[in-house]
C-alpha cells in the first residue's frame, strides 16, 4: 500500500499519517506495524481479506478508542497483539475470543476502567498480559482463578491504576510462576498486614516485581478524621503498620514425612477455628481431606508428604471481637537431601563419584 515499506513479510505502515487500516493488504504479511498514526477505529472488516500468515499486529500510539468485537476474526494465528499507548475505555465481552493463539497482549497505557469477565475467555496460550497504566480500580481476580484464567500465563502486570487492596489470600495459591510475576507497583494500596507480608516475601525471595520497583510499592495508612490519607514510601515497614509481629511461620519437610502445623492465635476466647489449603480448599473438621487431619488442639496434621502439598496454609481463628489469620509456609524438599531417610546421601554419592573418575583417569 502506499506509504508503506514492504520487506519480505514484514510491512510497515508506522508514522504514515494513517486515518484507517490501508488495503489491500498482501496476504503473505506476517508482521503488520501499524504504530504511531491516526486510526481511531478498528471495524470487524479492516482486512479486506483473511490474513492467515500474520503473527504480530502493532496498533500502539494511534488514539485507538473502539475495537469491533469480530475485528480479529480474520487473523486466527495471531500471536502478539500491540493495542498500547491508545484511548481504549473498556474491554468488552468476549474480544479477544478469535485469538486462540494469541501469546502477548499490551493493553498497558489506555484509560481501561472496565474489563468484562468474558474479554480474555479462549486464550488457552496467552502467557504476557500488560494492563500497566490504566485506570483498572478492581482487582480482576476471575483472570487468576482456575478454570477461567489462561493456563499459560505467566504474567500479569497491573502496575500504576487505582488498585486499593489486593485479594492477598487468593494470590498466595497461585502457582509460583505467575505469583512471582505479578506487578502491583504504583497503586494506592491501603496498607495492612497481609500486603506486607505478601511484599516481605518477594523481597526475602528476591523477586524482581519487588526488588526492581520497590520505591513505587507505596501503600496509604487509614485516614484520620478530617484529614487525608497518608502515603508511606517503603510498604514494608512493620513497624509502620505494627506488623513486626508478622503471624507468620516457615516450615520445612521433606517428601514422605509427616508433619504438624501449629494455630498458636492471640485470641485467648476464640469461637471456631478452620484451615485453609495452598489450593483454597477449606480441610474438614471431621475427618480430615484425605492426608490433613485437624487435630484436638487445633493443629493441622499432614502425612506422606507430596510436592504438591508445599505452599501457604492458613489458619483462621475468629473471637468475640475481630478475627485473626495465622499462616505457615510449608517447603516440602527432595528426600535425597535428607538425612534420616534410607538411600545414599547427595555428599557422599559425589564423593564416590570423583574417587571412582580419579581411579579411572590413573587406569587409563
Amino acid at each position: 500500500p502506499p506509504r508503506c515499506v514492504c520487506a519480505s513479510n514484514i510491512l510497515s505502515c508506522s508514522r504514515a499519517a494513517l486515518s484507517s487500516v490501508p488495503a489491500p493488504l498482501p496476504r503473505f504479511t506476517s508482521v503488520l506495524d501499524l504504530s504511531h498514526n491516526n486510526i481511531s477505529r478498528l471495524r470487524a472488516d479492516w482486512a479486506a481479506g483473511r490474513l492467515a500468515h500474520l503473527h504480530a499486529l502493532l496498533l500502539a500510539h494511534n488514539g485507538l478508542a473502539f475495537v469491533s468485537t469480530e475485528a480479529f476474526g480474520h487473523v486466527p494465528h495471531l500471536r502478539h497483539l500491540d493495542l498500547s499507548s491508545n484511548r481504549l475505555r473498556a474491554l468488552e465481552e468476549n474480544l479477544f475470543s478469535d485469538l486462540p493463539e494469541l501469546e502477548v497482549l499490551l493493553l498497558y497505557n489506555n484509560e481501561i476502567s472496565a474489563v468484562d469477565r468474558s474479554a480474555f475467555d479462549n486464550l488457552s496460550r496467552l502467557r504476557k498480559l500488560y494492563l500497566g497504566r490504566n485506570h483498572i480500580a478492581r482487582f480482576p481476580l476471575e483472570l487468576l482463578r482456575d478454570g477461567s484464567r489462561p493456563p499459560q500465563l505467566s504474567l500479569l502486570d497491573l502496575s500504576s491504576n487505582r488498585l486499593r487492596s489486593l485479594p492477598a489470600a487468593e494470590l498466595q495459591a497461585l502457582p509460583a510462576w505467575l505469583r512471582d510475576r505479578l506487578y502491583v507497583h504504583g497503586n494506592p494500596l491501603g496498607c495492612d498486614c497481609p500486603l506486607y507480608r505478601l511484599v516481605a516475601r518477594g523481597r526475602h525471595r528476591r523477586l524482581s516485581a519487588v526488588l526492581d520497583f520497590q520505591e513505587e510499592l507505596r501503600c496509604q495508612l487509614p485516614a484520620a478524621p478530617g484529614r487525608a490519607p497518608v502515603a508511606v514510601l517503603e510498604l514494608g515497614s512493620p513497624e509502620l503498620l505494627n506488623c513486626s509481629e508478622a503471624r507468620e511461620a516457615v516450615l520445612e519437610a521433606y517428601l514422605g514425612d509427616s508433619v504438624t502445623l501449629g494455630c498458636d492465635s492471640r485470641l485467648r476466647a476464640a469461637h471456631g477455628r478452620h484451615w485453609v489449603t495452598p489450593g483454597g480448599d477449606r480441610v474438614p473438621e471431621e475427618g480430615g481431606n484425605g492426608s490433613a487431619a485437624v487435630l484436638a488442639n487445633g493443629s493441622l496434621q499432614l502425612r506422606a508428604l507430596r510436592p504438591e502439598d508445599g505452599g501457604t496454609y492458613a489458619c483462621r481463628v475468629s473471637g468475640p471481637a475481630f478475627n485473626e489469620t495465622l499462616y505457615v509456609e510449608l517447603l516440602v524438599h527432595n528426600f535425597t537431601l535428607h538425612g534420616p531417610h534410607d538411600g545414599l546421601n547427595t555428599a557422599y554419592t559425589t564423593l564416590v563419584g570423583c574417587i571412582l573418575s580419579v581411579v579411572l583417569v590413573l587406569i587409563y
